[in-house]
């Protein structure tokens, strides 16, 4: 359902408590804390109960940081305007996410999350200035070859407007995590043959970039950061956040994209630090000849493996 201010009005999640948080968390507390409560979850999940929280959190009075926003801006190579990238929304709303996750009763641990899919909403403009309330919880939980994914739901509204401007979901992947209960799906036929394109820009990313992304976005999961903290868990080298890949993607689209626009990207393979990424964007256009929407891959330079793939479409 859409309001006339154009943001979709959401009932509240049915059957969820809300819990009040007095501000946003802070990510590296967070992540302290999940290193710390690892092993536990992993050891105990046989004896677990197979269930997500309950709950959603909320956090009201929250604002954009015009700084980070423009280093944002500058690193993903998006254009300095007042109105804050989709990309940025997704960093400035992630550690109410993260909350939800690092949460006793949620089943899965938190550290090294892969990061599957991102489909995001961006209905209604933010500005720097803004306030706005920020809303998390968690999803369909479910059995994935691999081990269990979750999604992740997000959603963003200006201060006292029931109007949702930015809604994202997340899917992450539990890698090696089983639950009990949780059925394990089949492959479900052959991932589809995928040849090249003619490239349209070429990242050249070094060993740092996760660490340049991690000073922007908050997100210093360890996974990223080095390769030393990255084999620890269980990666044989750093690599790229995917937020990082999908919101340069999107900033190489442009301003065609206008403010409001929605936006899906599935990772299927890490990029590994340092690395070349091959991108092809492809713009479609309606029988006027407006801009609607653009297609885009990512692929390694060398191997010509697929990175990721996604769409950024007008509403």
């Amino acid at each position: 359902m859409r309001s006339e201010s154009g943001g979709a009005v959401t009932a509240p999640v049915s059957g969820l408590e809300t819990v009040e948080l007095p501000e946003m968390p802070s990510l590296s507390r967070l992540y302290v804390a999940a290193a710390r409560d690892a092993a536990r979850k992993l050891v105990g999940r046989a004896s677990a109960r197979v269930s997500l929280p309950r709950a959603r959190h909320h956090v009201a009075g929250v604002r954009p940081d015009l700084v980070k926003m423009t280093e944002y801006q500058t690193l993903l190579g998006e254009t300095k305007r007042d109105v804050a990238p989709a990309g940025y929304v997704h960093t400035l709303a992630f550690p109410a996410a993260m909350s939800v996750m690092g949460r006793e009763d949620f089943p899965l641990p938190l550290l090294g999350m892969v990061h599957l899919r991102n489909s995001v909403e961006y209905l209604l403009p933010i500005r720097y200035d803004d306030l706005l309330e920020v809303w998390a919880w968690a999803e369909n939980l479910a059995g994935h070859r691999a081990g269990t994914q979750v999604e992740l739901v997000v959603e963003v509204r200006h201060a006292g407007n029931d109007d949702v401007a930015w809604r994202g979901t997340s899917t992450y992947l539990a890698k090696g995590v089983y639950l009990p209960g949780v059925d394990k799906p089949g492959l479900n036929g052959q991932r589809d043959e995928f040849s090249p394109p003619a490239p349209t820009a070429l990242w050249r990313l070094a060993s740092e970039t996760g660490r340049e992304y991690a000073a922007v976005s908050g997100d210093f999961n360890p996974i990223h950061l080095s390769s030393i903290s990255a084999r620890a868990l269980g990666m044989r080298r750093s690599i790229a956040h995917g937020m990082y890949t999908a919101s340069r993607a999107l900033a190489e689209v442009g301003p065609q994209k206008g403010d409001t626009f929605t936006w899906d990207v599935a990772f299927e393979a890490p990029v590994f630090l340092p690395a070349r990424v091959c991108l092809s964007i492809t713009d479609i256009a309606d029988d006027d000849g407006t801009w609607a929407r653009s297609e885009f891959v990512g692929w390694n330079a060398s191997s010509g493996r697929r990175h990721f793939r996604g769409t950024i479409a007008r509403l």
